[in-house]
């Protein structure tokens, strides 16, 4: 007969999902679970095999018996909680809304307990460290530990670290990549460590320096305007030409300026042309994206935006941390996930959140350098050819939390929320955002940019042709191209009796024939 415990939960079904084998649910999920903390569950739920087997599956971590932390009801709670927080941050990383809930669930007296198990242990001091640093509150002083060694907070093996600071006080490196308002995690994966490992900013650079100035400058000004029109069409708007050459001029100046609210509220009011039926400047109300009932008008939300009461706390924690992991050694692109996607979850304007999102992932790339300033890096035009990736992470993020969030519908069918959620846009798992972000990086470094240099490679050498066979002004030339384009090299039947009418057959079939040998010629 299986022993009574306090958190392992022994089980085939755990909260509606099916158990690769019937196994004991462990870790953060076995907290949340007990304790009935109304949290999302991790991405990865750790499992214990009743086999002597070790793999991953779907969303399952599986161990072996004998990593079974010992549970059973003989030990006080407190006991058994320090050995499932043991387990947690030896094999799942570091998860700071469980330790944050943890602070809200017990009394400083159990919290002073906990970490006076093993108290000069690595682990305990972890604990220690965190339950401090997420609280404010001062727990019980330890005993002497100046035989002890530093030891780092974030196990760099599981999850993405900055340098750190030292805390002389637990003996504890903080190398968490974020301030204790805003700080989004990222686990390691082998898909964004075969990025990392790729080098995709050395990779674009060598590319870069064998380019022409002139093609560089001229690409550079395309990919400006081609990102700018994609960003507003991923938000379902086709703005003029002249709208969207603002939002790009906007683009090209990220890196610029360090981010600041000042210059949040200067680059909103680039985005919104006209504010005339918009309040300007952080939410003063609720916000979400869905739709609306057509007969009720009832809010449909896929997203709750964080709630407006919260908004300035948790952008001033997110422009802290952005400016720690700028300055940081961690990696470029994840620190655009984290600050990026931190920024749209908040949602913290009426409108245009989106478009600053985006310009949010330029502004990193620039600062941490794998783009440089003044070559725009499309990575709008990245995401809108993954726009069905692109919300299906955006919702990975914002399903799961809508059964966490109270709201209330208010008068103009927004909505209201009613309970705590401040934590849930602090502290998240980004690292499908970044596993998403990166594909959408290497997309623009492999495909996109080539793709336009080598466009403009060829329409250079038919310009050339042209210009010395015909002497065709620049206009005309550009306007050829385009029918041949869109005709698979032919000029149609229309474009030779008007604004072709000049050109002979033999001077048409001519310059079809060049056309097909340099553009269509692979």
């Amino acid at each position: 007969m299986a022993k009574s415990t306090h958190f392992s939960h022994t089980t085939l079904i755990f909260h509606g999902k099916q158990l690769p084998e019937k196994a004991t649910v462990v870790g953060y999920s076995a907290i949340i679970h007990s304790k009935q903390i109304e949290i999302p569950l991790p991405n990865y739920i750790s499992i214990i095999s009743n086999q002597n087997k070790k793999y991953q599956q779907d969303n399952w971590k599986v161990f072996p018996k004998s990593y079974l932390p010992s549970d059973t009801i003989e030990l006080s709670e407190i006991e058994s909680l320090h050995k499932q927080l043991t387990f947690a941050l030896k094999y799942e990383g570091i998860n700071l809304l469980v330790f944050k809930k943890l602070t809200q669930h017990y009394e400083l007296n159990q919290l002073n307990k906990l970490v006076g198990i093993e108290p000069t242990g690595q682990y305990t001091r972890k604990i220690w460290f965190l339950l401090e640093w997420i609280s404010g509150i001062k727990l019980s002083s330890r005993e002497d530990m100046t035989k002890k060694s530093y030891i780092k907070l974030l196990d760099e093996s599981i999850q993405y670290a900055i340098e750190g600071t030292k805390s002389p006080r637990h003996l504890v490196i903080n190398n968490l990549p974020g301030t204790v308002d805003f700080c989004p995690l990222v686990s390691k994966t082998p898909k964004i460590e075969k990025y990392i490992e790729n080098n995709l900013t050395t990779k674009q650079n060598i590319y870069l320096e064998g380019l022409q100035k002139d093609v560089l400058q001229r690409a550079s000004a395309f990919l400006l305007l081609k990102d700018s029109k994609a960003s507003f069409t991923i938000e379902g708007e086709s703005p003029k030409s002249k709208r969207a050459a603002r939002w790009g001029q906007a683009i090209g100046q990220a890196g610029i300026k360090d981010l600041s609210k000042n210059e949040l509220f200067r680059l909103q009011q680039l985005v919104i042309e006209n504010p005339r039926f918009i309040d300007m400047g952080y939410r003063q109300k609720g916000g979400f994206v869905g739709e609306h009932d057509r007969n009720t008008g009832e809010p449909i939300p896929d997203h709750i935006s964080a709630k407006w009461q919260d908004v300035e706390v948790l952008t001033n924690g997110l422009l802290k941390t952005c400016d720690l992991i700028t300055k940081s050694n961690l990696d470029a692109v994840i620190s655009a996930a984290i600050i990026a996607f931190g920024f749209v979850f908040i949602h913290p304007f009426v409108d245009g959140n989106g478009r600053l999102h985006r310009y949010l992932i330029h502004h990193i790339l620039i600062k941490k350098k794998i783009s440089q300033q003044g070559i725009i890096f499309p990575i709008s035009a990245a995401i809108l050819d993954r726009i069905n990736e692109y919300r299906e992470v955006l919702e990975s993020y914002s399903m799961p939390l809508l059964d966490y969030i109270e709201w209330e519908e208010t008068k103009d069918h927004n909505v209201e929320v009613t309970n705590n959620t401040i934590d849930f846009y602090r502290y998240f798992d980004a690292t499908k955002q970044s596993e998403f972000l990166y594909d959408c990086v290497n997309e623009t470094i492999e495909h996109i940019i080539p793709k336009e240099v080598d466009y403009l490679t060829k329409y250079d050498a038919f310009k050339r042709i042209i210009e010395d066979e015909y002497e065709m002004p620049d206009k005309l030339i550009a306007t050829l191209t385009r029918f041949l384009e869109q005709n698979l090299g032919m000029l149609s039947k229309r474009a030779r009796e008007k604004e072709f009418e000049r050109l002979s057959n033999k001077e048409v079939q001519a310059i079809e024939e060049v056309f097909r040998e340099i553009f269509l010629t692979t």
